[in-house]
């Protein structure tokens, strides 16, 4: 019989996982090399061919061992992957993550607890409940008890919201700005809530002259939806008019900050949240400007008494005598069940980075879209949309049209190049580029613009 394969934790797991880890740190290092760019060149054709050549048989009748396994596809995943830590990979809200929460969460695959009973997770429980406390406490500083419940990111927080803001009136009617994240329609479909009446964002941000009309002639419970950082431009909506709007027409406010949100650890911009903490709820997302991985999503309110209705008893998991005497009930903190500790990774990079820490990656990236857009404005080939409000820049070639501005982007992708989004704005189409590697210098920005050019028909 062959020897069983060791488990993770308990006090003999470490020593079965540092070999491994050797393994898929050198497997990493080979795919990244063997890639050579932040994404395989060849496009989606190559890549399925290579992965199916890899993997097949996915179920062989006879293992091939730990090390083979790990080397082979993690090394493959590797190769195949677009990599947010290459400053040429800069397509989406997609971070690369800091190594030291990438180490915190492999401690937390390693330890596995699981999120929704005490007696599953005594430590993470504690650990949760300080950080999120503390990270609500930085949205609202004079919040009567505030506190934010962990989630997969900002879809899951906006659906939060939603459903919190229907359980507290019945039903809702939502409004939200054109350039409002897509999860907002999609919540409202979810929980059968009327269709969200969209108001214009002329600017790519929320027109309050609009939403006044809106919220003049719509009646019964409101609920606005503003956002602080958008997926397409950055901006960020004019939060203090409309939270006068919203107090004034006696609606209610949600802020998706899952952009933005981060600023708040910068003295330098946190100017730019201003309002912030007259929501009565706010979506944050730490995977994007706070370098966690996925998922690392959170949704804060002023008071935890907000959370009440997703309270909810399991004989198995939250008995009321067991809460009755002293155990916490994790049930109500999630609409899952079994959720892994994601705080802990967020945990250790609060601790290690400090405010200061944080401030710094975040004034950084911010700069170096600033000097994206300094170079885009100063090539003649290249048109700049607009200044950057956070770290997304959008550009195109001067005198390309829209197909062709499509095109280059698929080019540039299927050469393994680059890695850039695209956006529609102004009528137009755009590239975007979005900047969240703070570690990208003048000459990565410099090169990308090249490429861009140079792949520009003349």
């Amino acid at each position: 019989m062959t020897t069983p394969p060791p488990l993770a934790g308990g006090t003999t797991g470490p020593d079965a996982l540092r070999p491994l880890l050797a393994v898929v740190l050198d497997a990493l290092a080979e795919g990244a090399a063997a890639r050579g760019g932040p994404i395989p060149a060849g496009g989606p054709a190559a890549v399925a061919a290579r992965m199916r050549n890899v993997v097949e048989p996915v179920l062989p009748d006879h293992g091939r061992g730990a090390e083979e396994a790990l080397h082979t596809l993690v090394r493959e995943v590797a190769h195949g992957a677009a990599d947010p830590a290459d400053p040429l990979c800069a397509a989406h809200l997609h971070t690369p993550p800091l190594a030291l929460a990438a180490a915190a969460d492999l401690a937390a695959s390693a330890l596995n607890p699981s999120m929704d009973s005490w007696d599953q997770a005594p430590a993470a429980s504690e650990l949760e409940s300080a950080v999120t406390r503390a990270l609500a406490a930085e949205v609202y500083p004079h919040g009567p008890d505030p506190d934010a419940l962990v989630t997969t990111g900002g879809t899951e927080s906006n659906h939060l919201a939603l459903l919190l803001a229907r359980e507290r009136h019945g039903t809702i009617q939502v409004i939200c700005g054109a350039a409002a994240h897509h999860s907002v329609h999609r919540a409202a479909w979810l929980f059968g809530l009327p269709e969200p009446v969209t108001v214009p964002a002329p600017a790519g941000v929320l027109d309050p002259a609009a939403l006044d009309e809106a919220l003049t002639d719509l009646h019964g419970p409101l609920l606005v939806v503003a956002t602080a950082g958008t997926t397409d431009t950055g901006r960020i909506d004019p939060l203090p008019q409309i939270a006068d709007l919203t107090h004034r027409h006696g609606a209610e406010l949600h802020i998706d900050a899952a952009y933005g949100g981060p600023l708040l650890f910068s003295d330098r911009h946190r100017t730019l949240l201003q309002g912030l903490d007259r929501a009565h709820s706010v979506t944050l997302d730490l995977h994007k400007l706070g370098w966690q991985p996925i998922a690392a999503g959170l949704l804060a309110v002023p008071d935890r008494a907000v959370f009440t209705p997703l309270g909810h008893t399991a004989e198995y998991l939250n008995p009321t005598d067991d809460t009755d005497a002293g155990l916490p009930d994790l049930l109500g903190r999630s609409l899952r069940t079994t959720r892994r500790p994601d705080i802990l990774k967020a945990a250790v990079t609060l601790r290690a980075l400090g405010r200061s820490g944080l401030a710094e990656l975040i004034d950084r990236t911010r700069a170096a879209a600033q000097q994206l857009a300094d170079l885009v404005d100063k090539s003649p080939r290249l048109t700049l949309y607009e200044r950057p409000g956070l770290t997304t820049v959008l550009f195109r070639p001067t005198a390309a049209t829209d197909e062709q501005t499509a095109q280059i982007r698929r080019t540039l992708l299927d050469q393994g190049r680059a890695v850039l989004g695209r956006a529609r704005a102004d009528g137009r189409l755009w590239l975007k580029a979005t900047l969240l590697n703070p570690y990208a210098t003048p000459r990565d920005l410099e090169t990308l613009t090249a490429l861009v050019e140079g792949s520009t028909p003349r």
